[in-house]
């Protein structure tokens, strides 16, 4: 069903039938179409409207290495410190870092650390940027299921993000590693990596499949790296040294705002 909503989302639309197309695709998601970089005539399709770019100058970044920016316009999920390798995912339903990067080994650098959960509806922004200034050295896609990953979802669901399709990059910055995984979902068809063109996830028969880069994919603050062709979920694990700062569970959080501080010395 995610696939066939997918191709239904790449027919091309009739510029003189876009405006009352997409419009009403807008009011029935509430996406704000005073934040449209163009008009809606310009959208050939319903996916080159839900990836659209925002306005130049819309979104401010601190541009400082000991804060991390929310890499999403989206709603603020569960979040807090990564204790005995867990991370919370609703009161009283708990998965682990490994799970969710399906790697061991990989889990351990992220122990004692900290994580964060951002919700992305249809109404949001749908492209990913860098929380940090770093590079990206290695990349993992996890092949899964497109499970719901709305709020009733969430809390009822075991294992919901460890479970879905996943598309997860490393960024190497000035204060550690910190992982950006593109958790799928339900009508999330496809999730595309800025970082490599061409890799696109949601394919026929594609398995595991983890990617290193030599050289490394160097990124700046805001710099865009991934995008979904649908909503769902990020979640960004961080290592030691790190705190939270995200608003309460269900609160609006914006693109560039800050949702960790490093408190590393130096």
């Amino acid at each position: 069903m995610s696939r066939a909503f997918g191709r239904l989302a790449d027919l091309p639309i009739p510029r003189p039938a876009r405006p009352a197309v997409l419009g009403t695709f807008a009011r029935a998601t509430g996406i704000d179409l005073a934040g449209l970089a163009r008009p809606l005539a310009d959208y050939p399709t319903l996916d080159a409207f839900f990836t659209r770019t925002l306005p130049e100058g819309a979104r401010r970044w601190p541009r400082d290495d000991r804060l991390y920016a929310s890499p999403v316009d989206g709603v603020a999920g569960e979040s807090g410190r990564i204790v005995d390798n867990r991370l919370v995912q609703a009161k009283g339903i708990e998965y682990t870092v490994a799970e969710l990067l399906h790697d061991e080994a990989g889990a351990a650098s992220f122990g004692g650390g900290a994580f964060v959960t951002l919700y992305l509806s249809p109404r949001h922004y749908h492209r990913i940027h860098t929380p940090c200034r770093g590079a990206i050295g290695e990349a993992s896609h996890l092949p899964g299921a497109l499970l719901p990953v709305n709020a009733p979802a969430v809390r009822s669901i075991p294992r919901l993000f460890a479970r879905n399709e996943r598309l997860i990059c490393f960024v190497d910055g000035p204060a550690g590693r910190v992982a950006v995984v593109a958790v799928g979902a339900f009508n999330v068809g496809r999730i595309s990596a800025a970082f490599d063109p061409g890799w696109v996830t949601n394919r026929r028969g594609a398995g595991p499949e983890r990617r290193t880069y030599d050289p490394v994919v160097p990124v700046a603050q805001g710099d865009e790296i991934m995008t979904f062709h649908l909503g769902s979920t990020v979640i960004l694990l961080f290592g030691p040294g790190v705190d939270v700062r995200t608003p309460r569970v269900g609160a609006d959080v914006r693109l560039g705002d800050v949702v960790a501080v490093s408190t590393r010395d130096g």
